[in-house]
């Protein structure tokens, strides 16, 4: 058989490496395929679309019928669109429905195992994992500086699929047997007000930093002095998504998206997943269902067109 290779050379941090790294004789399968996950550059595209900030059944039919994969519901108190418990069951009765199941969807034993392996390989086999569980929606929570017990009751009762951390309990905390579930670790990009001002470092910081216990990275805009993080409607510098995706890293990309920029965020970045909240909002924890439909339909005919030569 044969393979195009030229696009995962040309983005690789260390090419020579990632050329050392292909399989070309079956027997060396196994021994090459963590060093090819370890320095070729993700390169697959735009994947995974996630509409955060749902109180409701209504708005979360909405995006699953356009084709979101992620549904969020936010259970940190501070956030205007918070859910009550109530809140978050409808939600994910409603996204259940629509996949026609009526059980938590979870991952095989063996996508969560991460012994012998390195934070970045664990990564890339997670994100498979993920892009295959999430052809039918998931229900992710979203949590804040927030007690394990706490997420662990909020999982069992609602009966959400995964969970994402959004305050700083460090990489450590997302483990799946501390959550319940397996949760996305999120990342704030800290930046001026205008976008501007992100660390030169930040890059090499995320990367030595990551451990094998998220199931995915997810970067978000922080506002220098803003101690919350999230929820600024400013977007960062999206270079920086593609420099950790050059180095194997595939990242969902959040902060300040809209309908009139997610093409340019999909075809100038190519991130493997994108999120909105309030980007697709008529008012804060309602969706404006025009916008959503235009937001995921904008991303998904986006990553169509920059696979196109690749």
């Amino acid at each position: 058989g044969m393979c195009l290779i030229g696009e995962s050379l040309m983005r690789a941090a260390d090419p020579r490496a990632a050329i050392k790294s292909f399989c070309l004789n079956p027997d060396d399968y196994e021994k090459h395929i963590a060093e090819s996950m370890r320095t070729s550059a993700y390169t697959a595209g735009t994947k995974i679309v996630k509409v955060c900030g749902i109180t409701n059944p209504n708005d979360a039919l909405v995006a699953c019928r356009n084709g979101a994969n992620l549904i969020g519901v936010i259970f940190a108190p501070k956030s205007k669109r918070c859910v009550s418990t109530e809140q978050a069951k409808s939600v994910v009765d409603a996204v259940r429905s629509f996949g026609e199941r009526s059980a938590r969807l979870s991952f095989s034993p063996s996508a969560l195992q991460s012994d012998k392996i390195s934070p970045l390989q664990s990564l890339v086999r997670k994100s498979r994992a993920m892009e295959d569980l999430a052809r039918r929606p998931l229900v992710v929570g979203v949590f804040q500086n927030q007690s394990h017990e706490f997420i662990k009751e909020m999982v069992e009762t609602c009966g959400l699929d995964l969970v994402q951390l959004h305050g700083k309990e460090g990489m450590e905390a997302a483990h799946h047997e501390k959550c319940g579930v397996p949760a996305i670790r999120v990342v704030d990009i800290e930046t001026n007000s205008d976008g501007s001002g992100t660390s030169s470092g930040a890059v090499d910081k995320l990367l030595g930093d990551i451990t094998t216990d998220p199931i995915a990275i997810l970067l978000d805009t922080s506002i220098k002095g803003n101690k919350e993080g999230g929820g600024t409607g400013v977007t960062f510098d999206w270079g920086i998504a593609e420099k950790l995706q050059n180095n194997g890293l595939p990242v969902i990309i959040a902060g300040g998206l809209k309908p009139h920029n997610v093409k340019d965020a999909v075809t100038g970045t190519r991130p493997w997943g994108i999120d909105v909240s309030s980007g697709v909002e008529a008012s804060p924890g309602k969706k404006d269902h025009e916008a959503v439909e235009n937001f995921v339909k904008g991303a998904r005919d986006a990553a169509v067109e920059a696979s196109k030569g690749f």
